[in-house]
Parts: C-alpha cells; structure tokens; sequence
C-alpha cells in the first residue's frame, strides 16, 4: 500500500544506490576533494532548494523528526502553546509534545486542512505558533493563516509531509513559514522508503536545526566542527543511501504530479454527478498535489453506507491521522485538561463523517484510501473503479 512514488522506483533509483554501494562511501559528510564521495545527501538537499526556491534544506531521517528539530531550532520554551488541526497525522501533535509544547486543537473546514476562522478563538497569551498541515496534498489557505500569524506575532511551522509538489498561487508549500517539514516515507508524494527534509530561509533556524540534527555540529560538507554556542543536539541524519534514492526520485517529482493531477481529473469526471455529494474544496485546485479525491455527502449516514460498499470507511476513522482516534494522544490531552474528542470539534467530526477519501497516488487503508486507483491505474481501470463507486452510491441511495 505505497504512495505514488514507489511505484516509479526504477533503473535512476538503482543506479544511483549502486554508485554509493560501488563508492563505498555512505556516510553524509566526506571530503568534496574525495572521489569517493559521491554527495547524494548534499545533492538531494540544493535541488530540493532550488525546486522549492528556498534558501536552505537539510536532510533528515524523518518527517516527524524534521518537525521535532524545527520546534527546537524556534526557541520555543515548555508549556509553549502551537495551534494545530484536528485532522492531520500522529506526528503533528507527537512532534510539540516531545519539544514540550502543548497543542491546541482547531477545526478543519470543507477543505479537510485548518480552518483559518477558527484560529483565532484558539489563541492565547502563550500561543507561539501555528501549524498548518496541507493535509491530503491540498495546500491549506497561507494566504488567511499568514495574515492571522502576521496579525498576533506567531511563527508558522509547515507541515507540509503530505504535500511534496504541491502550491499555493504559484508558490510551493513549505516556502511560506519560517520552517517547514517534508516526509519521503513510503506513503508519499516521493519516497525513500522513510526520511524527511527540513526547510527555512533563515540562516540562523538552519544553523539551529543542523546542530540539533547532529550532536550540535556546524553546517558543512565535510565532518563539521562543534557549534560555538554548544547546542545540544542528536542523530537525526540522513544516509548517503537514502539521499541516493531521495535524489533519483526528486528528479521524477514534476512527472509524478503530472501523472496523479491527470489520473485524478479522468476519475473526478467520472464519479461526479451523483446526487447528495461534492468534492472537498481546493485552496489552489491548480496547486494540489492529486495524491487523493476527496468526496463529501450531504449526510454522514449515507457517506458510512457508501463506504462500506466500497470496503472502505469514512474518514473519521482513519486511525492516527483524525486525533479522536489517537487514544494515547486524548490521554495526554486528557492530563493538561485540553479538550479531545468529536464532541468538543463538532465541526471536524460533522465533516469527516461525511468524507470518503478515494486514492488516487496514495494507497493507504489505514488513511482511509483502500478504495481507488493507483498512479499507474490504466483508462479503463479508471472507468471500472468509477462504475463501483456508483454502484455503491445506487445501492445505498434509498438507505
């Protein structure tokens, strides 16, 4: 159940694994002079720079530990409060608890990302920060989130782990905030099997977040020397192997978008039209990545009978992406006295009651994506994935 990604691996991912197998070279730092090495992870990080048209990427071991490093590198303090959405993944709200922050929750809108109306009902005096999570490869609306943030002095942290590819008014995500996480695991847009990058266009954050990613180390290609402010860091780097598949797939990531926005258009054409449902809202329809198509019925109890003629479920009960289901989170929660739960987001839970998320480039059930097709789904697969789905919603029209 991959991401569109892996189903391109092929002979560029290979040959360039075997050039750092054949170099014997893996490590991510060496001598630029060495012939040995063969710069994948430095490599992968200035294209990913150039495509997004920021200033800095440093290369890490996961998308949950890009945002971990960020929230550090931020300065934020304990007890720092950070907004975040009621539906995202696991790592949006594991990532602050880690750092000691708290998380706020807010509502999502029709869009499935955070609801920049509700944002500022969550705001208070200890309020560092927003995190928006341009959830399902649909760009959140930066332009509001950006003027709220402007608005009260918060600092604005990307999650943008789903959304590799993706843009908002012709620019990338990830670019906006003054940080951002991207994830390569193997549900993604491109992957590397697990690994993220970290992005900013302040050379202070990315000193901060180089130290905290390697033992407090100074950015450089070669072993770098320690910080001069001696900032306590860990082992969150990226191998040259995985920086060799990260490379050979960043090169592919225009065409691997191409292929899901026009797989995607063929299906919305094609499931459309049924009465009682649309398609959740696109904050930049030109901008999404097409990873998923989202559907939206006007009643939740006919969304349930849809889905589960399909094998599939709606998307409330999409295990650790909608934070109800996350029960060792609502016991954190719990603890601090914050509110968790479909009753204290109504909104949220009306929403994603009603929402069936068909697959498109990511074919994940535990997301709720079982049913669908694949970035390699030929014309007529299409046209049978969408004969079921009306099938389904015939059947349980009456229901």
């Amino acid at each position: 159940m991959p991401g569109p990604g892996a189903y391109w691996i092929g002979e560029e991912e290979l040959e360039e694994v075997a050039d750092v197998v054949r170099s014997g070279h893996l490590f991510r730092y060496g001598d630029v002079n060495d012939p040995r090495f063969r710069r994948k992870v430095l490599g992968f990080e200035e294209l990913f720079a150039a495509y997004l048209g920021v200033r800095r990427v440093l290369a890490t071991n996961s998308g949950t530990s890009s945002l971990f490093i960020a929230l550090h590198a931020m300065g934020f303090q304990p007890g720092d409060e950070v907004i975040v959405p009621t539906f995202g993944f696991a790592a949006t709200y594991h990532a602050p608890i880690f750092a000691g922050l708290v998380p706020v929750l807010a509502e999502i809108d029709d869009s499935l990302c955070l609801d920049p109306g509700d944002i500022e009902h969550r705001i208070t005096p200890r309020t560092k920060a927003i995190i928006p999570v341009h959830m399902l490869g649909n760009p959140c609306d930066m332009n509001a989130i950006m003027a709220i943030a402007r608005k009260y002095g918060l600092a604005v942290l990307e999650d943008a782990c789903q959304a590799v590819g993706a843009s908002y008014r012709g620019r990338k995500v990830g670019s906006f905030g003054q940080m951002a996480a991207f994830s390569l695991n193997v549900f993604k847009t491109i992957t590397a099997g697990d690994g993220g990058a970290l992005v900013t266009g302040d050379e202070n954050l990315y000193e901060r977040a180089f130290g905290l990613h390697d033992q407090g180390y100074k950015p450089g290609p070669a072993v770098p020397r320690i910080a001069a402010d001696s900032i306590l860091g860990m082992d969150f780097r990226m191998n040259e192997l995985t920086g060799a598949v990260a490379l050979a797939q960043l090169r592919k990531l225009d065409r691997i978008v191409a292929a899901l926005r026009q797989r995607k258009c063929k299906l919305k054409a094609l499931v459309d039209g049924v009465p009682g449902m649309r398609f959740r809202r696109l904050n930049d329809p030109e901008g999404e990545c097409g990873t998923l198509c989202a559907v939206l019925f006007d009643r939740a109890d006919r969304a349930a009978a849809v889905a589960a003629a399909l094998g599939t479920v709606t998307a409330e009960r999409t295990g650790y992406h909608y934070h109800s289901n996350i029960e060792h989170l609502n016991r954190h929660l719990d603890c601090l006295g914050r509110p968790h739960g479909p009753r204290a987001y109504p909104r949220s839970h009306d929403i994603l009651c009603r929402a069936i998320l068909l697959s498109v480039g990511v074919v994940d059930a535990g997301l709720g994506a079982g049913f669908g097709i694949n970035i390699q789904s030929t014309d007529e697969e299409i046209q049978q994935v969408a004969r079921q789905f009306h099938a389904a919603c015939q059947q349980t029209a009456a229901t």
